[in-house]
């Protein structure tokens, strides 16, 4: 069962919604790459807000997914796509329910 997970909020620039949305789409390969991954989710709750939440079995998949290549993209790409620094919070997860 994954017990550490992520939730990061992101805030699009005015005029880079559209921008943010196909930055999260491509961010799913680079995610499809880390075996420590368990789950990953990027959704949209409004026009200029973004999430992600993911899980990891281990506190060590979880901190090598926080170095990883998603985080240098959010890093390289993150003034231009957002209007304020990501807010990445830590969870520790309660109850999951995963296929297999």
């Amino acid at each position: 069962m994954p017990a550490y997970g992520f939730f990061v909020e992101f805030e699009a620039r005015p005029g880079k919604e559209d921008d943010v949305a196909q930055f999260l789409v491509d961010a799913k390969a680079l995610v499809d790459e880390e075996p420590g991954t368990l789950a990953w989710f990027a959704f949209r709750l409004s026009p200029t807000s973004f999430r992600i939440f993911d899980a990891f079995e281990t506190e060590e998949d979880r901190e090598t997914h926080l170095q990883g290549k998603v985080r240098e993209q959010i890093e390289a790409r993150g003034e231009e796509l957002f209007s304020r620094p990501p807010n990445i919070t830590p969870v520790n997860l309660l109850a999951t329910k995963l296929p297999g």
